[in-house]
């Protein structure tokens, strides 16, 4: 649990969000599936514990990406155009880019 009071689900390897899939220092941030709602580590986990694939967001939504480290909340748009948090200055993973396809769809 995070300062939000919502857990990340996954296969964790520490409560900060690093999961078995991607576990580097800067792996910090879970994401929202606009089906089931719930904040996982990734979509890999998302789809080997859910009955559904992962389903992206409007980039505009909030609250669907959340700072693994403190726990603060973001719009994909938000959270796609910093490389750190903002709240407790937490690097991001820039190759997070790669997979937007999967956590957001336009609005």
């Amino acid at each position: 649990m995070k300062n939000s009071g919502e857990k990340i689900f996954g296969k964790l390897t520490d409560l900060q969000g690093r999961c078995i899939h991607y576990s580097s220092e800067l792996d910090i941030i879970a994401n929202r599936c606009a089906v089931c709602q719930k904040l996982y580590a990734c979509y890999k986990c998302h789809d080997e514990e859910e009955d559904h694939k992962f389903s992206a967001v409007s980039e505009d939504e909030k609250k669907t990406v959340m700072c693994g480290a403190c726990g603060r909340f973001f719009s994909y748009r938000e959270y796609s155009s910093l490389c750190q948090c903002p709240g407790c200055k937490s690097s991001f993973n820039p190759r997070c880019a790669l997979h937007k396809n999967i956590y957001s769809c336009q609005s």
